[in-house]
């Protein structure tokens, strides 16, 4: 195991265990999912997406956060726009990220991925900070587990099309992939 892990949390890391996650049903771990996530949509530096992974948002702080009353929801690490590295999950439980979703067939990729948003949007592009931040994890998460490999890095749209959208046209899958 990695010096850089222990039990599926990832040491560089800010650690804010989320609640909502279980047990990976097979312990497996072979695909990345990148997100992008901000609350309000477009607004970015503030503490609303934190708390919706820890069940704390407070859904009267902002009328668009009606829809997220009672949401269940969490992702294994959470990129800011400055680069800090937030992890909520260990990569070892499954955090509930994807939703209804599959990839090469399986359905429920929940079950064997690895969720990871950046505070952002479909169009806002991505600032060097988030991209840095990404690549250094990733590249570690691929050491740790050797199942996820390039082609097993895909964006939520893929997983989830006609569904969900992000990481969105706004990331450059180029500029992130070849530094892997």
């Amino acid at each position: 195991m990695d010096k850089d892990w222990f039990e599926g949390w990832y040491r560089p890391a800010r650690k804010n265990p989320s609640p909502h996650y279980n047990a990976r049903p097979q312990r497996e771990v072979s695909l990345l999912v990148i997100h992008n996530i901000s609350l309000p949509a477009g607004c970015f530096g503030l503490p609303y997406i934190e708390q919706l992974f820890l069940g704390k948002l407070d859904c009267d702080a902002d009328a668009s956060f009606a829809d997220l009353q009672g949401l269940a929801v969490s992702a294994h690490f959470l990129i800011r726009r400055d680069g800090e590295l937030v992890q909520f999950v260990s990569c070892d439980d499954r955090a509930w990220h994807a939703g209804v979703s599959s990839f090469e067939g399986r359905t429920g990729c929940n079950d064997f991925a690895v969720g990871i948003e950046l505070e952002g949007t479909d169009t806002s592009g991505f600032a060097d900070a988030q991209y840095q931040q990404l690549q250094q994890l990733s590249r570690s998460l691929m050491t740790c587990y050797p199942k996820i490999v390039k082609e097993r890095i895909v964006g939520h749209s893929d997983i989830a099309p006609g569904r969900k959208t992000d990481p969105g046209e706004g990331f450059d899958w180029q500029r992130y992939l070849t530094a892997l």
